[in-house]
């Protein structure tokens, strides 16, 4: 089945330029018509299609995302009725999906049976987790920049599998292995630039080795180092920087757009997403805004990217990076990780016994269901005569490595844990249940952020954005249990509107992508730690890391 969303969000104002960031996310193609203050004017969406033909194989059509690509971008055009001519510019952005194109630009198949039309091996396919483990046991000194080992999402485990499984169906006719990022650019423009944010997150390229040909001769793919690495990209460029010419005469046709429109060097969408968030200005006078380096961005959904800028390079064991240049040019950037955020929250939600009635209630009053969750805990707290709905979960403890721990103890393997269980099976069990998820997180958070500062990082304020961002038990647990000040940007569509930064920045509306993130980022909503709870979530904590020694400890016993 198709969706497609439309959303008009404000009014066209004459002599206003404007630009269309693209977000290419897991299941949907995004498109939306900014203006140059950074307002949004309107917004489309269509779903694009996702083949999972056997456990821990995601695979989707290039071709399938690019029709979702025009469809989307004609609609906030025709949607926002501006003329093609007050388009500046173009920013796109996607998952770190492997795109494979043979030497004619044609697609080629990525399905190990050949009879699905997919060249996209997703970010979250997992089909290379032994290939992964062989590229990591080499050592290579490359993998110090991906937190110690290299991850299965990233690009050369996928084409190690390709190498080793595809090699007559694939490896041997591939000319073009993009990040899907670079591909769309590609599509947009016929110009081969990577996208210095993709290869330096995803592909190993190094600040001073770049793409190391010893470390790819070292893992198997020695082909690639041809032609000055011609097949993943010869020619590296920042993100807001201009893509060759500009739109193609053909592709401009497809898009309704003028020929020559400026289009950005694309990004990551995570990546995109702290440009869009990190340069909002909160709204509270009070707090003082700490420098660029210091503010961390949570790109908060299914799972959660916590994304740190810093002036040097700075290695933190468990968490990619330090990647040069790959978010704001001039800054080393590090990214941590959840691999399950909103996804854990909706799975304790939906399994609990007392879920069905609890979500009938809920609709019967025309909530969501966290917001009747929320007031659950606030009624047992006000029963129970607590100062704090926190103290709920006093004897209820939770490790929420339900589905691993990307950061930072980078260890796939770990499970969840939870303390304190007992016969209670009502909505009030499921709303504490609830809480203890969502401190859980917190804690996690809190976990990661630790660890940075240890190795220099200085995380002084939180700025969250994306589906969490409307959780207000979420943002205060998260203020509370960091002792940080948490920033909610006004902005909702943070990474639509970090893509049209990149148009603007390649366009010239403003010097630098810094300069047009202070121009367009707008203000946010600032959530301060609640200081009366400190002391309960200070031990909280403790509990929660004796819970990973403990998990640790039982493994050791039925191992040994």
């Amino acid at each position: 089945m198709i969706v497609v969303k439309f959303c008009v969000l404000g009014k066209i104002l004459s002599g206003m330029r404007y630009f269309i960031g693209v977000d290419v996310g897991t299941g949907s193609v995004r498109a939306a018509l900014v203006q140059q203050d950074g307002k949004l004017v309107t917004a489309a969406s269509k779903e694009i299609r996702i083949w999972n033909p056997k456990p821990d194989f995601y695979q989707q059509s290039s071709e399938d995302i690019w029709s979702a690509v025009i469809f989307t971008v004609k609609s906030v055009c025709s949607t926002g009725g501006v003329d093609k001519d007050d388009v500046g510019g173009i920013g796109f952005d996607a998952t770190c999906s492997l795109v494979i194109r043979d030497k004619q630009g044609k697609p080629l198949s990525v399905c190990p049976e050949g009879t699905l039309d997919c060249d996209i091996i997703m970010w979250m396919d997992h089909r290379a987790s032994e290939e992964t483990d062989l590229i990591n046991a080499t050592k290579h000194g490359v993998l110090k920049y991906t937190g110690g080992g290299i991850s299965l999402e990233m690009e050369p485990p996928k084409l190690l599998w390709l190498k080793q499984n595809l090699k007559e169906q694939c490896w041997d006719k591939a000319g073009h292995m993009f990040d899907l990022c670079d591909f769309l650019t590609w599509r947009a423009t016929d110009s081969l630039t990577r996208s210095l944010c993709s290869v330096t997150a995803k592909w190993t390229y190094t600040k001073d080795k770049q793409f190391d040909p010893q470390f790819y001769k070292l893992i198997g793919l020695e082909e690639l180092c041809e032609k000055n690495f011609e097949k993943i990209g010869s020619e590296i460029q920042t993100q807001g920087q201009p893509c060759g010419q500009g739109l193609s005469p053909s592709t401009a046709a497809e898009l309704g757009l003028r020929p020559g429109t400026t289009v950005s060097v694309g990004m990551l969408d995570a990546h995109c997403a702290t440009i869009g968030c990190l340069g909002c200005i909160p709204s509270d006078s009070s707090i003082s805004i700490p420098p660029l380096h210091s503010r961390v961005a949570m790109i908060s959904g299914t799972s959660t990217c916590h994304m740190q800028l810093s002036e040097e390079a700075l290695f933190v064991p468990g968490v990619w990076g330090p990647n040069w240049s790959a978010i704001v040019p001039g800054y080393w950037s590090a990214e941590g990780g959840q691999s399950a955020a909103g996804k854990l929250m909706d799975f304790v939600i939906e399994t609990h016994t007392a879920y069905q009635d609890t979500l009938k209630q809920a609709q019967s009053r025309n909530q969501h269901i966290t917001d009747y969750l929320f007031e659950l805990l606030e009624n047992e707290a006000r029963s129970q005569g607590l100062s704090s709905m926190a103290e709920l979960t006093k004897d209820f403890h939770m490790w929420p490595d339900f589905h691993g721990n990307r950061s930072p103890l980078a260890d796939h393997t770990l499970k969840g844990m939870i303390s304190g269980l007992t016969l209670r099976s009502d909505a009030a069990g499921l709303a504490i249940l609830y809480l203890s998820t969502v401190q859980a997180l917190a804690y996690s958070t809190h976990h990661i952020l630790s660890e940075m500062r240890k190795c220099g990082h200085s995380p002084d304020i939180l700025y969250v954005c994306g589906g969490l961002r409307k959780n207000k038990l979420y943002i205060q647990t998260h203020a509370d249990a960091t002792g940080l000040p948490v920033v909610v940007p006004d902005e909702k569509e943070s990474v639509l509107l970090g893509a049209a930064i990149l148009g603007a920045t390649a366009a010239g509306l403003h010097p630098t992508i810094q300069t047009c993130m202070e121009n367009m980022c707008g203000k946010g909503e600032v959530t301060l730690p609640a200081k009366q709870d400190a002391q309960f979530h200070m031990k909280k904590y403790q509990v929660f890391l004796q819970m990973y020694r403990d998990q640790r400890k039982y493994k050791e016993i039925m191992n040994g």
